[in-house]
């Protein structure tokens, strides 16, 4: 994953530098030339190999998190390193849930036989790799999951010196039991932006996850950035070049990439509801966490994404009845829907220069939403505000100077960001899943003001 919503370096030519320049801020925030001010961002195995290696190179010591975030048991070697000259190894960290339960997780490996993988038609089968997210009925024995799984994790950090930077760990357990509730929990799906993958967003899922919801993050193999699969094999992005222009409603790549991802989330769900029975799913070395069997309540399933993983939860809630509810953060739209439209509830979240004033999908959505609708617009945000660069960019700037880090994520603070986000999101499915309704989706909070409602 080196850019969101765009092919790792190398795959393809950067946007037009029209796309990529930063134009200062606006009246809510930073804004960006392009018609939606959705500037991709460098992500990891881009920013984190080049910027890294340039801060290095000049023999820069990093910083370290920011004050207040969790100690880890790698800082006793900090100051050895520092006595002996070398350059203090920089952990990153996301931030904590909020909620009162402890997360299980597990990688689900589904292989669906009976399509072609559509970037690789020489392959027979489509396989994906799924992580679920739940609450957990104890995590005594169980390791923290790392954010990345190993094998995605050392090609994106491929060219930085060993010990010089950690990648976070995750608040999940590995394969925890599961905690159980009357009836079942409800299940909310995610998916990635066009060359990201499914760990791109993990403070928001665990969020979710610490409130009671299952997630189910998708990795959309091929137009992810890097997939890593059972046995260590990794399958990078093949889906570009051409560069999909996320500008044009029409455009076919991103339209074949939609497409995909919609038939990816219908067979995910499938299998979530053959699992939810008690029929086994393929965990490679792993068998399922106990408890698994009927703790999902698939009558409640709600999705979300972030860019080309918006798009695909109105292309998925279009397609598959089985959706309830989605919201789309920040990303453009593609396919049928936007002619059909959805009858059912739909959130836009945009960042500060993004709305359906300026993108035309969304202007051509909104008339065709007949279900609950809302937009929102966070102030100060950027297009990679909605992942985990959010607060990852602010801990260590990776090299970056301070205008690109403002152009990937925005001015707005980092944790405040993740906070806000996290409760407008879970406030719009406990209304549409959990039926228990939150003031917050009726109008403006003195609370949270970095949040506008777009009438």
């Amino acid at each position: 994953m080196t850019r969101f919503d765009q092919p790792p370096t190398g795959s393809g030519p950067r946007p037009p530098a029209s796309r990529r320049r930063h134009t200062g801020p606006g009246p809510d925030g930073p804004r960006h030339t392009g018609p939606r001010g959705r500037t991709p961002a460098p992500l990891f195995g881009g920013a984190l190999t080049a910027a890294l290696g340039l801060v290095l190179a000049a023999g820069t010591v990093a910083a370290g998190a920011r004050p207040g975030t969790r100690a880890s048991s790698e800082e006793a070697p900090v100051a050895s390193w520092k006595a002996s000259g070398r350059v203090a190894p920089v952990r990153l960290t996301l931030p904590e849930p909020t909620g009162p339960h402890r997360i299980g997780t597990a990688a689900l490996h589904l292989v669906d036989r009976s399509r072609r993988d559509p970037w690789k038609p020489a392959r027979p089968a489509r396989e994906l790799m799924v992580q679920l997210w739940y609450p957990a009925e104890g995590v005594t024995g169980h390791p923290r999951a790392p954010w990345l799984s190993p094998g995605v994790a050392a090609l994106q950090l491929r060219g930085v010196p060993a010990g010089t930077v950690r990648l976070p760990d995750g608040h999940g357990h590995l394969g925890a039991p599961v905690s159980r509730s009357r009836g079942g929990r409800a299940v909310v799906l995610l998916s990635h932006g066009f060359g990201a993958d499914r760990a791109s967003s993990t403070a928001l899922v665990e969020d979710l996850a610490s409130h009671g919801y299952v997630v189910a993050a998708v990795d959309h193999t091929y137009d992810a950035g890097a997939v890593e699969f059972p046995g260590g094999r990794v399958e990078t992005h093949a889906a570009s070049p051409p560069q999909p222009d996320f500008d044009n409603p029409g455009d076919p790549v991103a339209t074949k990439a939609v497409a995909a991802r919609q038939a990816d989330v219908r067979f995910v769900l499938d299998t979530l509801t053959a699992l939810n029975r008690g029929h086994d799913a393929s965990m490679g070395t792993h068998s399922l966490p106990r408890g698994m069997k009927g703790a999902l309540d698939l009558s409640r399933v709600g999705m979300f994404g972030h860019s080309l993983g918006g798009a695909t939860s109105a292309a998925a809630m279009h397609a598959d009845a089985r959706i309830k509810a989605g919201a789309n953060l920040d990303g453009g739209m593609f396919g049928p829907v936007l002619r059909a439209g959805l009858d059912r509830p739909f959130l836009l979240i945009g960042s500060s220069g993004h709305g359906r004033d300026n993108d035309r999908s969304w202007a051509a959505l909104w008339p065709r939403l007949r279900g609950p609708r809302l937009e929102l617009r966070l102030r100060g945000a950027a297009h990679s505000s909605f992942t985990d660069l959010q607060v990852l960019l602010r801990q260590h700037s990776l090299g970056l100077p301070p205008e690109r880090v403002d152009e990937a994520i925005g001015v707005i603070d980092g944790p405040r960001s993740v906070l806000v986000q996290r409760t407008y999101l879970r406030a719009f499915f406990d209304r549409h899943l959990l039926r228990s309704p939150s003031p917050l989706l009726t109008g403006p909070s003195p609370h949270w003001p970095e949040m506008r409602f777009v009438p």
